[in-house]
């Protein structure tokens, strides 16, 4: 290549220039925060962790420096096709109207069911979010999918929230949501129910937004032996991981936890 072997043994030995030292520095705050993510953050949200920790970079830096490394975000399913709408609710009307976003906590909680293989059989997960910060209020899960199943979810919920003013409690047609037992929780708690139309998952889209969220970011990449396994690692992903650290946008980047706690903060100020 026509250079001098003083030059080449010169070049080889001087330290590496101050951006690229500095990027190897940027990178192992990087990995440390995608790998506190479980491995599912991209370069967004990544950036939203070293912007709280006080570091001072670029977006575009961090996804050059994710991507050189082969750090990805976890990607989800792909949407089957078909056709989303259906005929107006019958055993309650479709009071939230796609109003996903509300001022306040305890003005309108979701809940929908989802299912988990297991090698054991199938696990059933039904739950229960509060619209404001998307954080999951509300859990259950059995080998069942019955009125019992929704109703443990929504008694968390209850429980855990203590709402002293009517709540919108949106939910999907199906047999669990419209059964005599369920209805009359709603009426003995001051809980004020929504329905989709029938077949139409936009109605019900931050419910679902969560189940996609926790297949792609944990369910997919797991393999359950039993349901006791499923359990705890779902448990995990809900308690440890999305309520109090993963970040949302329609949180303004924070954890449905953090969220409701800066909420709460500003009105104790006022």
């Amino acid at each position: 290549m026509s250079v001098h072997p003083s030059g080449y043994y010169a070049w080889k030995e001087s330290p590496h220039s101050l951006r690229a030292r500095e990027d190897q520095r940027l990178l192992v705050q990087i990995k440390q925060a995608w790998l506190e993510s479980g491995g599912v953050y991209g370069y967004r949200k990544v950036y939203d962790d070293l912007q709280a920790q006080g570091e001072r970079c670029g977006k575009h830096r961090v996804a050059r420096l994710m991507k050189q490394e082969g750090l990805r975000s976890q990607t989800g399913y792909h949407r089957r096709p078909g056709h989303y709408s259906g005929r107006p609710a019958v055993v309650a009307p479709n009071h939230l109207q796609r109003q996903f976003t509300v001022d306040a906590p305890n003005k309108a909680w979701v809940t929908d069911i989802t299912y988990i293989r297991t090698h054991e059989g199938w696990l059933y997960l039904a739950v229960v979010l509060d619209l404001f910060s998307r954080q999951v209020i509300g859990w259950s899960m059995q080998s069942r999918i019955d009125r019992e199943l929704v109703l443990n979810a929504l008694l968390m919920a209850v429980w855990r929230r203590q709402p002293k003013q009517e709540v919108l409690v949106h939910s999907d047609q199906g047999s669990q949501f419209s059964s005599y037992d369920w209805q009359d929780f709603l009426k003995a708690h001051r809980l004020v129910p929504s329905m989709s139309r029938r077949g139409n998952c936009h109605d019900n889209a931050v419910a679902e937004s969560f189940f996609q969220l926790l297949k792609r970011e944990r369910i997919k990449r797991k393999t359950y032996h039993d349901r006791e396994e499923a359990r705890r690692d779902i448990f995990d992903y809900i308690e440890m991981f999305y309520n109090p650290k993963r970040r949302h946008g329609s949180a303004n980047g924070l954890s449905p936890v953090e969220f409701e706690k800066q909420y709460f903060q500003r009105l104790k100020s006022v």
